[in-house]
């Protein structure tokens, strides 16, 4: 798990999503809460900002329990559900409210309907391997502030 709280890890996830063209500006460690208002949601993610899009990948790839069968280790959601590149100009809405320990829950819809809860930790993980967590969970909190203020 610790591998997870590695920001060159991060910043090498999130830049294999991001579109063409697409600088990343900020990105965190970040946990899923919710998708879609159904569906509660509950593993680590890397969330990011550009200049037009938030982007959401899993930290790790997916993995199998049993390696001969390919049972799949479902932590209560889908693949599909997360998606990795949501459009800015696709928010709708941004509810953003304090949490527990520090965290700030953002709970996102788009003009889709679709609908994405995260949790942004306080910190990003012991040890320091994300020495940029707090200066970039607040540049990605000014964005999606900006974007419920319009």
């Amino acid at each position: 798990m610790a591998g997870i709280f590695d920001e060159n890890n991060m910043l090498e996830v999130l830049g294999r999503c991001l579109p063409q063209g697409e600088a990343l500006l900020a990105g965190i460690h970040a946990i899923t809460l919710q998708i879609n208002k159904k569906k509660t949601s509950r593993f680590d993610v890397y969330m990011g900002i550009t200049g037009g899009y938030l982007v959401v990948a899993e930290c790790e790839e997916r993995r199998y329990l049993n390696e001969f069968y390919h049972i799949p280790d479902l932590r209560k959601t889908v693949a599909e559900d997360v998606g990795t590149c949501f459009p800015l100009a696709e928010i709708k809405n941004c509810e953003i409210k304090n949490a527990i320990m520090g965290a700030v829950n953002c709970s996102i819809t788009l003009g889709d309907g679709s609908f994405l809860k995260i949790q942004l930790p306080k910190l990003g993980g012991l040890g320091g391997g994300m020495p940029h967590h707090k200066e970039y969970r607040e540049k990605i909190l000014e964005r999606l502030r900006a974007l419920s203020d319009t």
